[in-house]
């Protein structure tokens, strides 16, 4: 092997082993904060850092600072994250240490990835697929033929994924795994198996592991090798990046090595270890060291590498001790990156254009900006050429577009929600559907702890760029599966926008601007409206807007505006989606009384149009399909009530489905447990005559 590759990779480790070191006899001081390191799996991670360019992108998780090093970061920059500093340059201080995201034009490319073990996985092998996806469309980076290093251009990117070997027993590791199969992605799935979760080891938690495991993936090539030997690591990590690069598919390495410091600060291996006399038998460290010396360097050269390490290690720590902390101010920045669109623009109703019903709405918004935009892509369960979803919501756009851009993916919700954090990351605008908000809950883990936190734990470097569509709703005797509203759920995940349009025309003018908006979206779409076959409406019917027609987020729609009466009683409806033709429809006889307010999204909420609305007709009622109790709905009532009460004559109320677990399906308790037009008329007399 290269000698000054082996003297730069005994380099790394030294200065990692010097960082635990450091960090050990620091303890009081460092552990303020919690943080991992990587003693005993250095030699893997450097053997992995040391050959991936600029133009991959990589997944490093909470253990490997070793790997992190051997991209081009200094322990500096490692200690700034350690102890929350300003200036840490993956999070500005608001995440924990080994916790990269990074956008260096000389390094691999690190979009954010949580401390939830395993999940980064599914983000990961979306890079592998946004990737597979521009090769095929002809929209390769010019990345890779602009990389500031000579040997690196002209070479096709890949995606690294590292895990812990006990993360593999996660099912979101078996999701990224199918489709990486599946679809014959360019990744490599990096398994460091140390034998241990945290005080459970391996023979109590896995009945395989990752290398076997992954045999029953077909398509997924698996090698396992001792990962405490750089030399043996390099070589296999070598082998399998240039297939990668050339063939184009998936590949899993199963590394074995030692866990020779703590699981974390807080959880110290003296507690519970048994093994540790036999895991420092393979300290990876004296192997290295001994390989250098088999290699010609003398034992005082390989001493000044050691003693500069730690000199580095020293000074590094104490410029970090001195940094700035964030000020108070810096809570408040990056939670969402600016939109561009902030007022509605083009035409909403164009002269001589029909009336359309709502799904085609969406249907052509989408179609306009897949023929407009490459980048864009739509795929989900069923959304295929031989259905084009189940509500027809994608009829023809698979013939229209090829299966490369509108495509079935197997039952895999977490997937479906959580690539998309890849396929941003690689520049892609993905749209992507969950059949029914019912079945939203297996990807709510992706949509909270991967989707929504990117763009604010990064510090702005990596928003998450997609729309999400939901089918919502009661309809038509759906049963309780297939009936759900969630939006409570999805309101409390801060980081992501929500609409839920009433009508066809808004939602076309949100799709357009959730498409420009570098933001994740999820669009709820009452599938009671889809078609106006529910009585009462036709108003979800529109005229379609124009192609350049756009609804900023965050704009209510005051449907129904009345004037200040001093003598007669008024009332403000605030709702959305069907609960604004139940509202319209219970006031027909009352138009100068009730002035109605369709919020058309639920974040950003519009508040200034509620509030001013409320404080002149001095009563409320919030119209929601949710049953009401601890609901999105009540909240809202709740800030109304704060905001508002001085000018009230009456309580804010609200009016949903019965407080019951679910929807059923025999049509009679289904009309008994949601509100109708009748029930809304019946509340909105009642708060009139309060």
């Amino acid at each position: 092997m290269n000698k000054n590759l082996l003297k730069k990779a005994f380099s790394h480790l030294c200065t990692a082993k010097a960082m635990t070191e450091l960090y050990e006899a620091n303890f009081k001081l460092v552990s303020k904060y919690v943080h991992a390191t990587s003693r005993g799996h250095e030699a893997i991670q450097i053997a992995l850092g040391m050959q991936l360019l600029p133009q991959d992108y990589a997944f490093p998780y909470y253990r490997d600072d070793a790997m992190l090093l051997s991209f081009g970061l200094k322990p500096y920059d490692l200690m700034l994250q350690l102890l929350a500093k300003k200036n840490d340059p993956f999070s500005g201080g608001r995440t924990y240490y080994s916790h990269p995201s990074l956008r260096d034009d000389d390094k691999p490319k690190i979009p954010h990835q949580s401390s939830a073990t395993g999940m980064q996985a599914i983000p990961a092998t979306g890079v592998a697929m946004g990737m597979q996806y521009k090769e095929l469309q002809g929209l390769e980076d010019e990345a890779a033929n602009m990389s500031p290093r000579a040997e690196s251009r002209g070479l096709k990117p890949i995606a690294v994924c590292s895990l812990g070997d006990a993360s593999v027993t996660e099912g979101e590791i078996a999701e990224a795994f199918q489709m990486a199969a599946l679809k014959q992605l360019p990744i490599l799935y990096l398994v460091q198996d140390n034998g241990w979760d945290i005080s459970a080891n391996e023979a109590e938690t896995r009945a395989q592991n990752a290398f076997e495991y992954a045999k029953g993936f077909h398509g997924l090539e698996a090698i396992s090798i001792d990962g405490a030997n750089f030399i043996e690591s390099y070589e296999a990590v070598e082998k399998v990046i240039k297939t990668i690069r050339k063939e184009r598919r998936p590949f899993l390495i199963h590394a074995k090595v030692p866990l020779l410091n703590h699981h974390t600060s807080g959880v110290r291996m003296e507690w519970y270890r048994d093994d540790l006399e036999e895991a420092k038998s393979r300290d990876p460290y004296p192997v290295l060291k001994q390989q250098l010396l088999d290699n010609g360097y003398t034992l005082n050269e390989v001493e000044a590498v050691e003693q500069l390490a730690v000199s580095k290690v020293q000074s590094d720590f104490e410029n970090a001790l001195k940094a700035e902390d964030p000020k108070p101010e810096d809570l408040f920045t990056h939670d969402f990156a600016p939109t561009p669109i902030t007022e509605e623009v083009g035409e909403r109703a164009p002269k001589g254009a029909e009336k359309v019903v709502m799904v085609d709405c969406a249907l052509f918004a989408v179609e306009e900006l897949m023929k407009k935009h490459k980048e864009c892509l739509l795929y989900g369960q069923d959304v295929g050429g031989r259905l084009g979803g189940v509500f027809r919501e994608a009829a023809t756009l698979a013939q229209k577009f090829g299966d490369d851009r509108v495509f079935n993916t197997p039952i895999q919700e977490a997937f479906i929600v959580g690539s998309t954090v890849g396929m941003s990351a690689v520049g892609l605008k993905p749209i992507v559907e969950v059949q029914f908000a019912d079945y939203i809950w297996p990807g709510l883990n992706q949509l909270f702890t991967e989707v929504s936190r990117s763009c604010y734990l990064s510090n702005g470097k990596w928003p998450v760029s997609m729309i999400l569509r939901v089918p919502i709703g009661a309809y038509g005797s759906g049963g309780p599966y297939h009936s759900s509203s969630v939006e409570s759920v999805i309101t409390n995940i801060r980081g992501i926008k929500i609409a839920y349009p009433s009508n066809g025309a808004d939602l076309k003018g949100l799709m357009k601007a959730a498409y420009y908006d570098p933001n994740p979206v999820v669009i709820l779409e009452h599938k009671g409206l889809y078609w106006s076959k529910v009585p009462g409406t036709k108003g979800a019917t529109s005229v379609e807007p124009a192609e350049d027609y756009m609804l900023p987020f965050g704009k209510a729609w005051v449907l129904q505006e009345i004037w200040k009466q001093e003598d007669v009683e008024t009332l403000t409806v605030v709702t959305y989606g069907m609960g604004v033709h139940w509202a319209y429809n219970a006031t027909a006889n009352m138009r100068d009384q009730v002035e109605i307010i369709d919020l058309r999204t639920l974040f950003p909420l519009d508040e200034n149009t509620i509030m001013t609305s409320v404080k002149k007709t001095g009563k409320c009622l919030v119209v929601t399909e949710e049953p009401s109790n601890n609901s999105f709905a009540r909240a809202l009532a709740g800030k109304i009530q704060e905001e508002c009460f001085q000018y009230l004559d009456a309580p804010v109320m609200t009016i949903g489905s019965e407080n019951m677990p679910a929807i059923p399906l025999n049509s009679t308790l289904e009309q008994t447990m949601i509100p109708s037009t009748e029930k809304v008329k019946e509340k909105i007399d009642s708060l009139l005559k309060y």
